[in-house]
């Protein structure tokens, strides 16, 4: 399967900020990439973002209630966002687990729901620093994969995220050798909970990644694309990113 670069804007972007997409979808179009490009933006832009993307680059929402309707004020169900023009959708995020206090048992029916709507799923783990000082970050992880995919996951409607919590926004990020490390442990467990098929899923590494560091990062064994917070934003940025995939 072909690498995904995802952009997350998070709480960022208004409308005058679509102008950004327009010039990321015509630079795509001219440029064709080799990898399936992705911008989730805030719920206020889903639509006037699919519009912008015309089918050059995929959208996608930064969450969904596990429900697909309901008296829950202020939620969004994954019905509403795939009827708003979106094909994925961002789970379990570090801020949303931190300032949500989302459970691997929630991140895991969002995951049924966005399926239930035909969303591919984005399901994000990671570390804290204090974790990977500790010494059980992949335990860490083993455990926020365990419960938070389902046992029926798929490479066609699954994609797991990588985000060492340390490294989101932060500058800083893991060496080579320890974005590697921590993959291959992802892999394997996904193998272990999914079955041969899981080889196929794409694992993304998120965790400040940038044009400068994009290339080295991006062709590195088992990373299967970034997940990407304010380097989404501007367009001349995320290009850079996406530009530093050297394999189709």
């Amino acid at each position: 399967m072909r690498p995904l670069v995802a952009g997350n804007w998070k709480m960022n972007g208004l409308g005058v900020d679509l102008g950004e997409l327009v010039v990321l979808g015509s630079t795509l179009s001219a440029n064709p990439p080799a990898c399936d490009v992705l911008v989730c933006p805030p719920t206020t832009l889903l639509s006037r973002a699919a519009s912008a993307a015309a089918g050059v680059f995929a959208i996608g929402g930064q969450d969904c209630h596990a429900k697909a309707s309901g008296a829950f004020t202020g939620d969004v169900s994954a019905e509403m966002l795939a009827d708003a023009g979106a094909s994925y959708v961002i789970l379990g995020h570090s801020e949303r687990r931190q300032y949500h206090s989302e459970s691997n048992a929630d991140v895991a029916a969002k995951a049924l729901a966005a399926r239930r709507a035909g969303l591919t799923a984005i399901i994000c783990l990671g570390e804290t620093a204090a974790q990977r000082e500790a010494g059980t970050h992949t335990e860490i992880c083993s455990t926020q994969l365990d419960e938070s995919v389902p046992m029926d996951a798929t490479d066609f409607n699954t994609a797991i995220a990588y985000e060492p919590i340390w490294a989101i926004g932060t500058g800083k990020t893991p060496t080579n050798a320890e974005i590697v490390a921590m993959h291959l442990h992802i892999r394997g467990c996904l193998v272990r909970r999914l079955g041969e098929g899981a080889r196929k899923m794409r694992i993304l590494y998120g965790g400040s990644v940038k044009p400068d560091n994009a290339g080295d990062i991006l062709n590195l064994p088992e990373v299967g694309g970034a997940l990407v917070g304010g380097a989404s934003l501007k367009a001349h940025d995320f290009l850079g990113i996406i530009g530093g995939i050297k394999r189709a």
